[in-house]
């Protein structure tokens, strides 16, 4: 089996939820069928979305680069990055590093493809969206990107920020109001596209019309570095009902 790297604590509660969710997707009988992973949390990196914004001038690039390549010292030979933001630096953090990082984005990409979606909302953090990173790798896919308005990506940032970063319970008005005009705009499955939107969907029963980034990344780690994955997780992109009615003309 292969050994993955885990660039952690961006932030660290969906850093541990990543690790156990690669663990609970594999289809093991005994621990040795488990693959092997390297964690190095570091939750004293600077916010990316403020420095993305230009709030904050602190970097988090170089100590994402740092905590890369203790993990590649350490043996690991694909590294993720927990954190849909984080991938703004991407391109950087390969560049220095030399050990495959497995994308978040190009990986929900492909399983939209897969499933044939042609239009998706996107729920994430105002770095992300700011920053074009699900418009310009889903563009390049075929795939059209639709935003929330103003006054929900102010909702997406307080469920982020005020409710899963404070470990407080999430607002599930502010989380519903967002879907649905999201819906009401054309998507066909809304990406939770941000680490900490992916706590919502674990610990409250969503239903369909979600696709959740988190899952993605820990089916492919599972399947890159050499695991069994458990058929429940074999397709995670699920149309909502209302959908596959509107489709099928009934």
């Amino acid at each position: 089996m292969k050994k993955l790297g885990i660039i952690g604590g961006l932030g660290p509660i969906a850093t541990e939820y990543f690790y156990n969710l690669v663990i609970h997707m594999t289809d093991a009988k005994t621990d040795q069928e488990h693959i092997e992973m390297i964690i190095y949390s570091k939750p004293s990196i600077p916010d990316r979305t403020e420095y993305i914004l230009g709030r904050s001038k602190e970097n988090p690039i170089i100590p994402m680069i740092e905590v890369g390549k203790f993990l590649a010292k350490g043996g690991a030979d694909y590294l993720v990055i927990p954190c849909i933001t984080g991938h703004n630096f991407y391109d950087i953090i390969s560049e220095k590093i030399g050990v495959p990082i497995i994308h978040m984005i190009r990986e929900i990409a492909n399983c939209l493809v897969e499933k044939g979606v042609r239009s998706v909302g996107i729920m994430a953090t105002e770095g992300t969206i700011y920053s074009n990173l699900f418009q310009t790798e889903l563009d390049n896919y075929g795939i059209s990107s639709i935003l929330p308005s103003k006054a929900n990506q102010a909702n997406v940032n307080w469920l982020i920020y005020k409710n899963i970063k404070a470990n407080q319970a999430p607002e599930l008005d502010r989380f519903c109001q967002v879907s649905e005009e999201l819906w009401s705009l054309g998507a066909e499955l809304i990406i939770l596209g941000c680490t900490e939107l992916s706590l919502i969907k674990r610990d409250y029963p969503l239903g369909q019309g979600y696709i959740d980034g988190m899952e993605v990344l820990a089916k492919k780690c599972v399947e890159l570095c050499g695991g069994k994955l458990k058929d429940e997780y074999k397709d995670l992109c699920s149309k909502r009902i209302e959908q596959y009615l509107k489709m099928s003309g009934s």
